[in-house]
């Protein structure tokens, strides 16, 4: 008896494991072969399948390609005349020979229609020949920690030695939207071209980026398909302050899936508003014409966390008895520090609001010790 009740026991428990584990499925799926969510606020990844597994990527690789083209550009943004080594099958921006644009208008044609004759000619024009590129890109990998990541091709089109990650994707992403330029570009959804030559010609191309329009809170991304790599897709998104990149490789169902991977990650965060403007604190100072300063705060920001964490950040004010002459207006003398289970996750500036010079008469080192022990024990 006692044996059957145990079993019952043993059996009930791996029903409702299984059921536990079911439910932690069914919170968040994909159809994908890899995926990631990216919280970019915290660096942490929320959800991955097979994110380190080395995959093509297609053309979600012209966001390294637009970003080392918009870096050169905003250093010298020359005129590219499009010639017979730029031109390239599949997806293109309509480039003809002797067309010339502006290096940053190649990186609209990519990032909105996808053109390899735009990704191409951006290579080209960077690094004089396709191989270079190639080694620019690997270069700013590696500098990034992509470690699982290979460049061949500027456009994504299959190669022997051209691959990418999940993650790598996501971090790829970060980088790029850090970058004003590629921002903006990624969150239009039309840019209008103004080319050299022909003179009068203006094209508008329209972005492959459906996740725009589908999903309120996408600030932008990047499609890719071949037959090897199936479709692929990058994107990223804000909402209440909480900013996240969703990247899917081989998904037939990708823009529902990042929509599912967007809901569920923004579920499990919370902004929390940390505004210190209101700080001010008068302090002592040792050795200037003035006996105090005014300090404060002059800044806000949200600290995001998980939702279940909200109520245990603990804020911590680090700021000296006293301050040592000579202080400048705008120096920061203190800090408000925000920390999580003890490690600090945000921190805020405190800054002296005025001057104060030291004084102009020369004291002794035990002048100075003299003043600072009568401003420990209060004798000021």
């Amino acid at each position: 008896m006692k044996k059957r009740i145990t079993a019952l026991i043993i059996s009930f428990s791996m029903i409702f494991a299984l059921a536990a584990n079911v439910a932690a499925e069914d919170e968040i799926q994909v159809s994908a072969r890899a995926a990631a969510l990216l919280c970019v606020d915290t660096g942490e990844f929320l959800y991955v399948k097979n994110g380190d597994e080395r995959l093509p990527m297609a053309s979600t690789t012209k966001i390294m390609t637009s970003l080392l083209a918009l870096e050169a550009a905003q250093r010298d943004d020359k005129t590219v005349t499009f010639t017979k080594e730029m031109i390239a099958e599949g997806s293109s921006m309509g480039l003809k020979l002797g067309y010339k644009l502006k290096l940053s208008d190649l990186a609209a044609g990519m990032m909105t229609v996808s053109g390899n004759d735009a990704a191409n000619a951006a290579a080209i024009a960077v690094s004089g020949s396709l191989d270079e590129f190639a080694g620019l890109m690997n270069s700013r990998a590696k500098a990034l920690g992509l470690d699982n990541t290979s460049f061949e091709t500027p456009s994504g089109l299959d190669g022997e030695n051209h691959y990418s990650t999940a993650c790598d994707m996501a971090r790829l992403m970060e980088c790029a939207m850090q970058n004003k330029d590629f921002s903006s570009l990624v969150g239009q959804k039309s840019v209008k071209v103004d080319f050299v030559s022909p003179e009068n010609l203006s094209v508008t191309y329209s972005t492959h980026n459906r996740l725009l329009s589908l999903y309120q809170y996408c600030t932008g991304g990047k499609t890719g398909f071949t037959k090897k790599a199936g479709r692929c897709l990058v994107t990223c998104a804000e909402r209440d302050g909480k900013h996240l990149i969703a990247v899917t490789l081989n998904d037939g169902d990708d823009w529902n899936d990042h929509i599912r991977l967007y809901d569920y990650g923004f579920s499990l965060l919370e902004a929390v508003h940390c505004d210190d403007t209101g700080f001010r604190e008068n302090v002592s100072v040792v050795g200037g014409v003035c006996d105090e300063i005014d300090v404060g705060a002059y800044s806000s920001f949200d600290c995001v966390v998980n939702r279940e964490d909200k109520d245990k950040i603990k804020r911590e004010v680090y700021l000296p008895r006293f301050l040592y002459a000579p202080i400048n207006s705008g120096d920061c003398v203190g800090r408000v520090v925000y920390k999580l289970n003890g490690e600090i996750i945000a921190a805020n500036d405190l800054v002296a609001e005025d001057s104060c010079a030291a004084y102009e008469e020369k004291k002794s080192f035990f002048d100075f010790i003299g003043d600072t022990i009568k401003y420990i024990f209060g004798f000021y």
